[in-house]
């Protein structure tokens, strides 16, 4: 994306992404240890990026857990994808092991409207029925929900106005440079 004629505001640069990502990699060991009772789920396609990454500092931080994560398409449990009239192309879901009976962390992004969680929701029902279900944002867009959905773990809160995006930049797929707010005067 362009953001040159938007005025971007950088919100967070790589070391303060990189503290938020420590902070929630610690949070999910404090409140599940071994990680026996509980996966880790990537919205795809953003999420799957930042579900690599904090799965990657788990590991270095707990080395002795039993992580199992995975990668969850939502496109065909939108709401909105029989609107679209451009060719939809989903990503694939990856599960290599069951939802049933086990606390499932789903991280994605940015949480703006609360329609993308609701679809995983949905998605993830079509695997079996876990015990609870916890949610890990990278960016919370708290002033533009349409539907009563809120994170469990959230990096931070950004107070945006409908118009405004927020942008995270991702070099590789797991290094995070920049988060950045945006006009959009075409939306």
């Amino acid at each position: 994306m362009n953001l040159g004629d938007m005025k971007p505001k950088k919100i967070l640069g790589s070391n303060e992404i990189e503290i938020i990502l420590n902070r929630l990699s610690y949070q999910l060991i404090e409140d599940f240890n071994s990680f026996e009772e509980t996966v880790l789920i990537g919205i795809q396609p953003r999420g799957a990026n930042l579900v690599k990454k904090i799965s990657g500092l788990i590991d270095f931080l707990n080395p002795d857990n039993n992580l199992k994560l995975g990668f969850l398409d939502i496109t065909f449990f939108r709401d909105d994808f029989r609107r679209s009239k451009k060719v939809l192309n989903a990503s694939s879901t990856q599960l290599e092991f069951s939802v049933e009976n086990k606390t499932v962390v789903l991280v994605d992004d940015v949480l703006f409207t609360g329609r993308s969680v609701n679809s995983a929701l949905n998605a993830i029902q079509s695997f079996g029925r876990p015990k609870a279900i916890k949610l890990l944002i990278l960016i919370d867009r708290r002033f533009s929900r349409e539907l009563p959905i809120q994170p469990d773990y959230c990096g931070l809160q950004v107070d945006s106005r409908l118009n405004q995006k927020v942008i995270v930049n991702c070099k590789k797929y797991d290094v995070y440079d920049s988060v950045y707010l945006i006009n959009d005067d075409n939306g």
